[in-house]
Parts: structure tokens; C-alpha cells; sequence
């Protein structure tokens, strides 16, 4: 099935939640979006000097030491 599809058939099913099972719902997905992102951060903390890097690029931004969208489409 796909995505599409998914998405309207998880959408008539909402409609058709009563009010309490529909907050249930509501929790569970955010709990699943919540998973995503923690497993997304673990992966991306696995990577090799990656939390260095980030906070390097964080200290980058807070100088103004960065490149704008319009001057990197001039540059290629």
C-alpha cells in the first residue's frame, strides 16, 4: 500500500474515534514521532566526531561565521 493510501485510510479511521480513543491516538503518535527522533539522534551520535563537529558548527553560527543560501547558488 502506499503512503497515500495509508495516509487516507489512517485519516477515515480518525474520523471515526470516539473522543477518548482519539486523545489515545493522538499520544500514541507522538510517542512513535518522538521514537523516530530519538533514533534518528542515536544514529547520528554513533557517527565518528559527529557531536564535535556539530558543536563546532553551532559555534560557527553564533560567530556569523556561515555561508548564505544565495551565495553558495552564485559560487556553483
Amino acid at each position: 500500500m502506499k503512503s497515500i493510501e495509508i495516509r487516507q485510510k489512517a485519516k477515515e479511521y480518525i474520523e471515526q474515534l470516539s473522543s477518548e480513543k482519539l486523545l489515545v491516538a493522538t499520544d500514541f503518535l507522538e510517542y512513535l514521532l518522538e521514537k523516530e527522533d530519538n533514533d534518528a539522534t542515536e544514529e547520528l551520535l554513533k557517527i565518528s566526531g559527529f557531536e564535535q563537529a556539530f558543536t563546532k558548527a553551532q559555534e560557527n553560527v553564533k560567530q556569523g561565521k556561515v555561508t548564505s543560501v544565495e551565495q553558495l547558488k552564485r559560487k556553483y
